[in-house]
């Protein structure tokens, strides 16, 4: 009855305004929210993050101006990007990020991250087209799940420790264009990647035993 009574008194109009202005409220919040998590979870030994990822700020945009984070406009608390390279990071992958909701890349290469690639990585960045975790301490197996990563054009996991076979799944990514796991203890074949996926032998090198095409052929 209250629900009713609120549609009569604003409109239908005005209470679908009401409505949606809650939830891009909400959604920013949770932005907002994803960074804290995030700062909260890793190790900042330079204070790249403690320095200017300051949440003291209420204005529209604030985390905008952060070190590392692009957003879809300059006046909209809601991340594009996370481009937190090279900044000399340690800790887990830092599972905050599924808070951002709006986010469509995310680079975390060269710094001290270890341990598993999460298993639910598609539902951490169910929207991203580029995913660089390149030149860091990651170990485990590389997760199936990132086949469901199916706006991805690239995908780097190079110079890690990263063991097992790679999923053959991999090869469901349509959008897929650039696939590196050079320098990791991977075995097995390598998938087959579609013709629109620029794959060299390069993209390979350094792992223990893996095979076929473009490398040698695997043995029977």
């Amino acid at each position: 009855m209250e629900l009713g009574n609120r549609v009569s008194s604003l409109g239908a109009a005005g209470f679908l305004w009401a409505l949606l202005s809650c939830c891009v409220i909400h959604c920013l919040e949770t932005d907002i929210n994803c960074l804290k998590t995030i700062k909260a979870s890793v190790q900042d030994p330079l204070n790249y993050l403690n320095y200017t990822w300051n949440f003291d700020n209420d204005t529209e945009g604030f985390i905008c101006r952060f070190t590392g984070v692009e957003c879809w406009h300059p006046d909209e608390n809601r991340v594009l990007n996370l481009k937190l390279s090279d900044m000399g990071l340690k800790g887990q992958f830092p599972r905050g990020i599924e808070q951002c909701k709006s986010l469509t890349g995310l680079d975390l290469s060269s710094n001290e991250f270890s341990g598993p690639i999460p298993e639910n990585i598609s539902s951490i960045i169910p929207y991203a087209t580029s995913l660089d975790l390149s030149s860091n301490n990651f170990s485990g197996q590389i997760p199936v799940n990132i086949s469901n990563c199916r706006y991805l054009n690239s995908l780097r996991l190079d110079h890690n420790q990263l063991s097992g076979q790679i999923p053959a799944e991999l090869s469901l990514l349509g959008r897929l264009k650039s696939f590196s796991v050079a320098n990791n203890l991977l075995t097995g074949p390598v998938p087959a990647f579609g013709p629109n996926t620029t794959i060299t032998a390069d993209d390979y090198a350094n792992n223990p035993g893996l095979c076929g095409a473009p490398l040698p052929p695997c043995m029977i």
